[in-house]
């Protein structure tokens, strides 16, 4: 048999200005390393026929299946603050779109799959080393309960790319309600394109936010929903941990999803300040300013959408305004909630925000492992003599301190310590991916071929919330030698 995607493009039927047709690369001797299976029967594909040699040319870009009508879409951006007026798809070629077994319609993109006209003179392809880093990261996102786009299989090309260095190629295929981003906006809008900003817009309507259409004011409730959906994600990353590190425009997804997993990075020791990306130099995406970028970003987004809100401009901004006005409480109300949850509160008292924030203080003073303090404070929810969260404190007497207080809240809820100690395992993961594993994962596969270290690490992540005791050690946080203090975008 061959396999089949059952395409049904709708991006591609928009006018060539949206995009750019052009065919996948070719390469060499494609090798499949990993296929997500469960993924793919989600996708309405056929996993065996996809782990065939013909299936791993098509995942590669080496074949272009029945159906496929490959684009590299076309998009703006404010990067690090600065515009440019043209970026677009510069590695990634857009293969087409499915419908999957929920009635999602669902991007199918090859990411490394060679150059297309948006690549100012770049080669468009990708190295393993990021490729199995957005592999990983995406998919232990998507256990995590996160928004997220999603990895349906990696492909080494049997070439080399140069960086630095000559690296193994890769392709991933990445998998997303869409990749429509704020810079796909800004890209119409810096052209004055005001129709090709009203079709996008009626495009990400029926596609993304189905529920305002008929709306009086589609294109108000639209900016509306992306605010509060952005919100939301932006709240959630905060509550895992979690670092963009580079929340550009071009990289903040309509749809609501985390998109773009370049240098990434799960903080170990709590510190707001905390920056991985090597070209994140001024710190503009570190992990406390993530909320006010996402707000910023979203700003510009509205910009683009003046022009379809009314004629009268003064009265047009008022109400974007006022749209992005709702963002710091419902970031707020998220985030809030999330942190009590994540100590073991059910209802909402005076007092709850400052005894959080004191927490919060106290570990970034004390240099607290983030996952593992919340994580072990369930255990001290259900045995008062467990003193695990403590270990994370250079100075334990100052969780002490905090935790009388906190027994002293938790004693006027209802729940019992057992059924708390279960709901903050819920919500509090045992397993992330941590940098240095991360690293050594990457590199034994660069290195040596060797991608049983990879196998073993997307599969405990897939249950982050499970205490896994087989794999305890994964939980760990990195010994001084083994810290991972940059990470790098990979292009």
């Amino acid at each position: 048999m061959t396999v089949h995607f059952p395409f049904q493009n709708s991006y591609s039927a928009l006018p060539d200005s949206f995009f750019a047709r052009v065919a996948p690369t070719p390469v060499a001797a494609p090798r499949l390393i990993k296929l997500n299976r469960a993924l793919a029967v989600q996708l309405g594909l056929d996993p065996d026929l996809l782990e065939t040699p013909e299936g791993a040319e098509i995942l590669a870009g080496k074949r272009v299946p029945e159906g496929a009508d490959p684009i590299a879409m076309a998009y703006a951006g404010h990067q690090f603050g600065q515009f440019v007026p043209q970026l677009g798809d510069g590695r990634a070629i857009l293969l087409g779109e499915v419908i999957d077994k929920d009635g999602v319609r669902r991007d199918i993109q090859l990411k490394g799959s060679g150059p297309t006209p948006f690549s100012r003179r770049g080669d468009g392809r990708a190295a393993l080393g990021p490729v199995l880093r957005e592999y990983i990261v995406c998919e232990a996102m998507f256990a995590l309960g996160i928004p997220t786009t999603r990895s349906l299989a990696a492909v080494v090309t049997g070439e080399h790319v140069i960086r630095e260095t000559a690296l193994p190629g890769a392709v991933l295929t990445r998998v997303a309600s869409s990749h429509i981003r704020v810079g796909t906006f800004q890209f119409f809008a810096v052209r004055r394109d005001t129709d090709a900003i009203r079709q996008l817009a009626d495009h990400v309507i029926a596609r993304h936010y189905p529920e305002l259409l008929g709306n009086e004011r589609p294109y108000h409730a639209l900016l509306a929903g992306v605010v509060a959906r952005q919100a939301d994600l932006v709240a959630r990353w905060l509550l895992v941990g979690f670092i963009h590190g580079v929340m550009n425009t071009d990289n903040c997804s309509i749809s609501g999803e985390t998109i773009d997993y370049g240098p990434c990075a799960f903080m170990d020791t709590y510190d707001p300040a905390q920056v991985f990306s090597s070209i994140d130099e001024m710190g503009r995406y570190a992990y406390a300013n993530q909320p006010r970028i996402a707000l910023w970003n979203l700003t510009r987004l509205a910009e683009c959408l003046l022009p379809l809100f009314g004629e009268e401009q003064e009265k047009a901004i008022e109400q974007a305004q006022e749209i992005l006005g709702a963002f710091p409480d419902i970031f707020s109300k998220a985030y809030q909630a999330g942190l009590r949850r994540k100590i073991g509160l059910f209802t909402e008292r005076d007092g709850d925000d400052a005894l959080i924030q004191d927490l919060l203080d106290a570990m970034a003073k004390n240099q607290a492992d983030f996952t593992l303090t919340f994580r072990r404070l369930g255990d001290a929810a259900g045995d008062p003599a467990a003193d695990d969260a403590r270990a994370q404190f250079m100075d334990p007497a100052a969780f002490d301190e905090w935790a009388k207080r906190w027994r002293e809240r938790t004693a006027l809820e209802p729940q019992t310590a057992a059924e708390r100690r279960t709901a903050m395992n819920a919500v509090n993961p045992m397993f992330i991916p941590r940098n240095h594993r991360v690293e050594a994962v990457i590199q034994a596969a660069v290195n040596n071929d060797d991608y049983a270290p990879f196998e073993e690490l997307v599969k405990v992540l897939a249950k982050p919330y499970e205490d896994q005791p087989e794999h305890a050690a994964y939980a760990d946080p990195p010994l001084p030698d083994q810290r991972v203090l940059q990470t790098f975008c990979g292009t």
